[in-house]
């Protein structure tokens, strides 16, 4: 598996007779039985360390959490390595974000409850599976998370959400994402994206393939996590997904009329799939990423469509053309002069 590492940034109340978002998805029967999960707390660890000896005592014993939460490959040396972490973790602030975090996560029972959930799910589905070990730690806000077969990093204090001191330099509409709630999601996804489980075509550089690509993440860390909203998956506000929902023609009709599907320019691409606060090539209204959510909904049709499909033959599918074909996703086509306002 390649190892996995970026920001996942991936709830606005919103009334409407359209709940479908909050029923579970199908619930795994495993017979009441739960995955062993190892879960290190040491977000105690760092800020315990009074010397630079201490330091290169503990990334020794942590080299993942050295190597790719603490990013020390981007270092010129050691030595300016540990120097720079030393002064973050012996600086006053960090007592502040440990206070913070034992606040938000207290000892950590419902995370792990949520991991080991989630992680017993993907056993279900993947019974040669091992979970992972799980390691949490405060990084100064460095990171968020890294994810691989053997061990899964998690930076609690990136995610203690509104009203913490100290909050990672992100947009607003990051921001908004980045609290407890969306670790577990954001770790299935991870997962979900990764080649271990979700095969792809790498020579078929279209927007439909990497909207694919997307579609079966998502598809997949919904089956880890039946229960949790579309919207916190894919880091949508409730009147988002409402409104990408409803709009779905609309939105459709943009992507048929751009001839957005089996484009391969990167920058065309990018408008569509890529991190940004809205598509306004579609609506004004209209969230940023909407070509994954687009591309989530042609992989439901597809194993609505085909309820034989496993979900572990869904992941080994690196056809996106195929897959479209066969899904039948065809939502009407309505004319759309311009850009539009997305009805929410």
């Amino acid at each position: 598996m390649r190892s996995v590492a970026f920001f996942v940034l991936a709830v606005i109340v919103f009334s409407c007779s359209n709940h479908t978002e909050e029923k579970c998805a199908f619930v795994p029967d495993t017979g009441g039985k739960k995955i062993e999960l190892e879960f290190l707390s040491l977000e105690d660890s760092l800020p315990a360390i009074t010397s630079k000896k201490q330091l290169v005592h503990y990334f020794t014993a942590h080299a993942a959490q050295r190597n790719f939460l603490f990013n020390r490959p981007s270092y010129p040396d050691d030595s300016v390595f540990i120097n720079d972490r030393y002064a973050i973790f012996t600086s006053p602030s960090i007592d502040t974000l440990l206070m913070n975090t034992h606040t938000v996560f207290g000892d950590g029972s419902e995370l792990k409850k949520e991991l080991t959930d989630a992680f017993t799910n993907l056993q279900y589905y993947y019974p040669q599976t091992e979970a992972p070990r799980v390691e949490t730690v405060i990084t100064g806000l460095e990171s968020d998370l890294f994810v691989s077969d053997s061990v899964l990093l998690i930076g609690l204090d990136y995610y203690l959400g509104e009203g913490a001191k100290y909050r990672p330099q992100l947009y607003d509409y990051l921001l908004k994402r980045v609290n407890k709630s969306f670790i577990v999601p954001s770790a299935m996804l991870l997962y979900g994206i990764s080649d271990t489980y979700n095969k792809t075509d790498f020579s078929d550089k279209t927007a439909l393939a990497e909207m694919i690509v997307y579609g079966k993440a998502y598809y997949f860390a919904k089956q880890m996590l039946p229960c949790t909203p579309d919207s916190t998956l894919i880091g949508y506000t409730r009147e988002e997904i409402e409104g990408s929902r409803k709009n779905e023609s609309l939105i459709w009709s943009r992507f048929v009329e751009d001839e957005v599907l089996f484009s391969t320019n990167a920058r065309e691409k990018q408008k569509y799939i890529s991190e940004r606060p809205k598509t306004l090539e579609v609506g004004e209204k209209c969230p940023g990423r909407i070509g994954q959510w687009v591309g989530w909904q042609i992989v439901k049709k597809y194993m609505e469509t085909h309820p034989q499909v496993t979900l572990p033959e869904l992941m080994e599918m690196p056809d996106a053309a195929k897959l479209f074909k066969e899904s039948g996703y065809k939502p009407q086509v309505v004319k759309v002069p311009g850009k539009t306002k997305m009805n929410q």
